[in-house]
């Protein structure tokens, strides 16, 4: 995350005095684990795949993803702290300990956000969740092997449903933030849930100019992990290596071990947009999803590498 913040201009010296402080971010992701980076700061708790009542998370995917949405990084002296350190989270479990989840669990995820958006003053909605291939791959690997009509007549009601639901989110408020996906450079790679409605998908890119940085020595351009359609994917964010926290943890009598993990894809890029959002939110609390979307695409530090720039947000 240290690196990750440098290059979107998120160090705390750029973004001072703002942490994200007051604001609250929903995630439907597999779960959260009571992270010391992120203690204090998860207010709600929902378990759509195993009922539990108690926050808990069997992949890990969904700690990563708050660390790197707002993380405090007293594990590592702030080392890796997310962006928004001092945001609020809403975490609905949507994902089981694969990472696999069905559509049907993520409509309910949203319904709930929705539901609950008020009681707890929700302004961002992260899905770092790449859900469905495009309608192109679906059809041509219908052609291929024998599908039964009822349950694709089925899926595809259940995706129109998904649409809708983020299109109600943005509709009521709410700054949706979802993954580009990382299907590579197909003609139409994008995850189904990045390519519609107003919500900002987010795609993968770890340097200014949109190629490979040489630091550290792992480096991912957005070409390797998610590719732009049609005016999708609004911007880009570091993706690759991102050290964030680790659900399987142990706590220590000095402190925890094992704080931290390394994943990449997409998942890491999406809520570093979700925490610049929140950002924005804290300096702009009058402002809607709209203007807060405009000052993020307005602020990219260059349109034909759309990189996100914090301290170009904040003014």
């Amino acid at each position: 995350m240290n690196r990750a913040r440098r290059l979107i201009h998120a160090e705390e010296k750029e973004i001072f005095p703002y942490d994200g402080s007051g604001v609250t971010a929903a995630i439907l992701d597999t779960g959260i684990a009571m992270h010391p980076d992120l203690a204090g700061r998860v207010i709600g708790f929902k378990d759509f795949v195993g009922g539990s009542r108690l926050p808990y998370d069997d992949c890990g995917h969904g700690t990563h993803v708050a660390g790197c949405l707002c993380g405090n990084g007293s594990c590592s002296g702030g080392r890796y702290a997310g962006v928004a350190r001092g945001c609020r989270v809403l975490v609905g479990k949507v994902l089981d300990e694969k990472g696999d989840g069905t559509i049907s669990h993520m409509i309910e995820g949203i319904d709930w956000v929705l539901e609950h958006r008020e009681l707890y003053q929700v302004k961002i909605l992260n899905i770092s969740v790449s859900m469905g291939t495009s309608p192109e791959e679906e059809a041509a690997e219908a052609s291929r092997m024998t599908v039964d009509p009822e349950k694709r007549t089925e899926r595809e009601r259940l995706f129109r449903l998904l649409t809708e639901r983020l299109q109600t989110a943005w509709e009521k408020g709410l700054f949706v933030v979802v993954a580009a996906g990382n299907r590579g450079q197909g003609a139409e790679s994008l995850s189904r849930l990045g390519m519609g409605s107003r919500a900002v998908t987010v795609e993968c890119c770890d340097g200014a100019d949109g190629r490979r940085h040489p630091e550290p020595a792992r480096p991912c351009p957005e070409k390797e992990l998610s590719r732009k359609a049609p005016k999708k994917p609004d911007l880009a964010a570091p993706g690759t290596g991102i050290i964030s926290c680790n659900a399987f943890f142990r706590r220590t009598a000095g402190g925890c071990r094992n704080a931290y993990t390394e994943k990449s894809g997409t998942s890491m890029s999406t809520p570093l947009a979700a925490g610049a959002a929140a950002l924005c939110f804290q300096k702009y609390p009058q402002e809607t999803n709209e203007q807060i979307r405009r000052r993020m695409l307005q602020a990219v530090s260059d349109p034909k590498a759309p990189l996100l720039n914090v301290a170009r947000m904040l003014g």
